[in-house]
């Protein structure tokens, strides 16, 4: 085990040492990254070695391999000669990759070992076996809370609603922990159970649920009144840009005059699929979003498609709008296209990458921010809805909007009715 254990911290410190000549050098070549903007970064990107030029080897300096692997070495010994319990060597190696992750003091920089790495690409797909909700984290609390409750799954038969906490998992506490590892422990195989601890107000409560397969319809759509069109996007995953199509174009066919998008507790997602959505949405040529990465490189995303929206139109916003539903709900704004209805949305502006190792596992690091095309950055901020309405405290039952108490709902169908 001892073996395992400095084969370990032999490899950490290459992994330290490799790592800071990916990101000084551009030593990736062509290796393909993924984009992040909220829980489920998906979209690849290829790396630009040209940035390089402007990085400085003496940051090299900052990390001598001698020094590190002399107190690693160190530290090893004190455990071994007086830790009272068994030791995991492989475990403890894992955190000391961890931790190099952590001293950058951001929330969205992570190490992820192969298990929670092949969980985190699992969430993208719009499949997967777990309890049946959506959550998000508060990057200043770290507390992991619960957006949405799908119906049928086991979150909603026990009870749990939008704004629960989730505090402990199988009791271990969960806070602070990076959002996709909390998402790893939840889920698991088919069948299997784990216990999930509520902080709802004062209120503490544990509950034992069964795991099923969940596939997540992640836009629904329906009628309302007056021909006035309503899609619900819950995530920007894999499958939502065509199932949003299929939703405007449904809603056409029946006679559409108006439409309300609800991007109410949505945390975000693929920022291809985004764009994506926002192509349909806008005319052909128009900026979509940007990013500024440390270099001053700009990446700018436009409109390729001749479709365009041009009906009245409403989209629902809160705080738990994060990411991706901010790029969307941006891009509205900033072109006049439709009126944002709601509270102000979470404020995530920043982009996170994906580098894959060569054992399978990988790191998350924040590598820009992204930009409305007005230019406006709103991490920490969010964005004001043009018309503040805050939602009435018996609007959501069992985690679901009831329509006919939903008054933010109701003033965006206000809305279109006055721009018909």
């Amino acid at each position: 085990m001892k073996k395992q254990f400095f084969g370990g911290v032999a490899f950490g410190v290459i992994f330290t040492i490799t790592l800071t000549l990916v990101l000084l050098f551009g030593l990736v070549g062509k290796a393909r990254m993924r984009l992040a903007l909220g829980l489920d970064p998906t979209e690849t990107r290829t790396v630009n070695s040209s940035k390089s030029d402007t990085a400085s080897p003496s940051a090299m300096t900052s990390l001598s391999t001698k020094d590190i692997s002399t107190k690693l070495t160190g530290l090893e010994q004190i455990i071994d000669t007086y830790y009272l319990n068994d030791i995991d060597y492989n475990t403890m190696t894992e955190y000391i990759y961890k931790g190099a992750l952590a001293s950058l003091g951001d929330p969205y920089s992570v190490y992820y070992t192969k298990e929670e790495f092949d969980s985190f690409n699992e969430q993208t797909t719009g499949n997967y076996c777990g309890i049946g909700v959506s959550v998000n984290e508060n990057a200043s609390t770290g507390a992991v809370t619960v957006v949405q409750v799908f119906k049928d799954g086991a979150g909603a038969k026990a009870g749990f609603r939008s704004g629960d906490i989730i505090y402990k998992v199988d009791g271990e506490e969960v806070t602070g922990q990076d959002l996709s590892t909390v998402v790893s422990k939840i889920k698991g195989e088919e069948g299997t159970t784990v216990n999930i601890t509520i902080l709802r107000g004062s209120d503490t409560f544990t509950k034992t649920l069964t795991r099923a397969t969940v596939t997540i319809d992640t836009v629904s759509s329906e009628m309302l009144d007056n021909n006035i069109g309503y899609i619900k996007v819950n995530e920007f995953d894999e499958v939502t840009a065509t199932q949003f199509d299929e939703a405007i174009d449904d809603l056409e066919k029946q006679g559409e005059k108006g439409l309300i998008i609800d991007l109410r507790d949505n945390p975000g997602g693929r920022y291809d699929i985004v764009c994506e959505m926002l192509d349909r949405m806008l005319p052909k040529g128009k900026l979509l979003v940007y990013t500024m990465d440390k270099y001053g490189t700009k990446e700018e995303q436009k409109s390729t498609d001749s479709d365009e929206f041009t009906k009245p139109l409403a989209v629902l916003v809160n705080g738990n709008s994060a990411s991706a539903s901010e790029i969307f709900s941006g891009a509205v704004k900033d072109y006049g296209i439709g009126t944002l209805v709601g509270t102000t949305t979470f404020g995530k502006g920043i982009v996170q990458q994906i580098l894959p190792l060569n054992d399978g596992s990988a790191v998350k690091l924040t590598v820009s921010k992204y930009y409305t095309p007005s230019g406006k950055n709103i991490h920490g901020t969010g964005i004001e809805p043009d018309v503040r309405v805050e939602l009435n405290d018996d609007a959501v039952e069992n985690g679901q909007y009831v329509k006919e108490k939903d008054n933010q709902l109701k003033k965006a169908v206000e809305i279109i009715k006055g721009k018909m």
